[in-house]
């Protein structure tokens, strides 16, 4: 039993990584709050004091504001479902025994592991070129007319491109979730005469139900942020453009650094309602 010296001493020990901890998320948010509320142009002039809200009325009345958000909240959306789809099918297919298990599995993650530009250079140009493209061979085979992918379906592709990166995470997760169970639960449900789609119902689904809540989470949080994606691929053009990419676009264009991060303060609100949302949703099953 900790005796009120030992918590102490802890509480000495972990002092130093909590303050840096605390430094390294304050101090850059008081920095975007301090610079959201002045008209801060590095390239020409400087600080040029206070301008009040006039950043964030600028910024939200944007016409682009409103459909950034819905691109934003629509990739979100896109990637967790298909990672969640298919990371539950990979996992249980990996699951199984076969030949060669664990180059398989080092296969599926190895996508994980890959930067987001390069991913999506690779995407552009070797799968979704429409006239050298993977795709556009594949079309022409079948004698079908290739797809400009990145402008005339431009957001299923970039849904696709970032649902290829995370799936492996996704994957992972869930597979590492579904070696946890009880095999005999699954013997005697079949001893019982429970068909598979019973036995994915009743026992394997309920069983992943905290994975695929910490799938959604975390991925959740860094698929707000998404960039390097657009910026590489569409340049933010047909409906790309996320709150993220947008925020980029007007510090970019404007030299404005209090504009953008009056965007960022918005960035930051958006990820929290969402992630209230979720926690509200799907959060209780975390529960012990």
């Amino acid at each position: 039993m900790a005796t009120q010296h030992s918590r102490s001493a802890a509480r000495l020990m972990m002092a130093p990584a909590v303050v840096l901890l605390l430094g390294w998320m304050l101090v850059p948010l008081i920095m975007t709050l301090t610079f959201s509320f002045k008209q801060y142009l590095p390239l020409r002039g400087g600080d040029l004091g206070w301008v009040g809200f006039d950043n964030y009325v600028r910024f939200v009345s944007s016409s682009a504001f409103w459909p950034s958000v819905v691109a934003t909240l629509t990739i979100v959306g896109g990637v967790l479902i298909i990672t969640v789809v298919l990371g539950i099918l990979l996992a249980i297919l990996l699951n199984q025994p076969m030949w060669g298990q664990g180059i398989v599995r080092i296969l599926v993650i190895a996508p994980f592991f890959v930067m987001p530009t390069v991913s999506a250079l690779v995407w552009k140009n070797m799968f979704m070129d429409p006239v050298n493209g993977l795709f556009a061979h594949l079309w022409k085979f079948f004698g079908a007319e290739p797809v400009a992918w990145l402008s005339e379906a431009s957001m299923p592709s970039i849904v696709m491109i970032v649902s290829w990166q995370w799936l492996p995470f996704a994957t992972l997760i869930l597979l590492t979730a579904i070696q946890s169970l009880d095999s005999e639960q699954l013997e005697a449900a079949e001893m019982d005469g429970a068909p598979p789609i019973k036995r994915f119902g009743y026992i394997i689904l309920p069983h992943l139900g905290r994975a695929i809540t910490i799938v959604i989470l975390i991925q959740t949080i860094f698929l707000l942020a998404v960039f390097a994606e657009i910026f590489v691929t569409t340049g933010g053009a047909f409906g790309t453009r996320t709150l993220t990419y947008l925020i980029y676009q007007r510090v970019l264009e404007s030299q404005n650094v209090g504009l953008g991060s009056a965007g960022g303060v918005y960035a930051i609100i958006l990820a929290n309602i969402v992630a209230i949302f979720l926690m509200r949703i799907v959060g209780k099953n975390l529960d012990a």
